[in-house]
């Protein structure tokens, strides 16, 4: 199972890098912007598996990121923190670089809310 180890480079990027490069993390935290609390609604939307995201969500609660109501035991909710919603501008941007970017002309991107 992974772990989460925070960077200690000196540069910010890599320092974000070392907890939101990881693919799941990243569309993890996507579908918890856009309402997913719960483990079965994740496994759903994502297609990711049980020990992927158990391990995910893990680094996404050690990291500040994500926090467990109830902390212990089942049907628990994923609740984003402050700290995680600190990121939406990151995803807006990143959403709208990726639509510039990586879209053929008669592509057309799912458009990302705003948060």
């Amino acid at each position: 199972m992974k772990t989460y180890r925070p960077s200690r480079a000196p540069c910010p990027v890599a320092r974000a890098a070392r907890l939101l490069g990881d693919r799941w993390v990243l569309l993890i935290l996507r579908d918890a912007f856009l309402g997913a609390e719960r483990f079965e609604e994740f496994v759903d939307r994502l297609g990711i598996n049980r020990a992927a995201l158990t391990s995910r969500l893990a680094i996404l609660q050690e990291a500040g990121l994500l926090r467990r109501d109830p902390p212990e035991g089942k049907r628990a909710r994923y609740i984003l923190t402050d700290k995680a919603h600190a990121l939406v501008p990151v995803f807006t941007e990143m959403a709208g670089w990726s639509s510039a970017h990586l879209f053929a002309e008669d592509e057309a991107p799912a458009r990302w809310p705003a948060g």
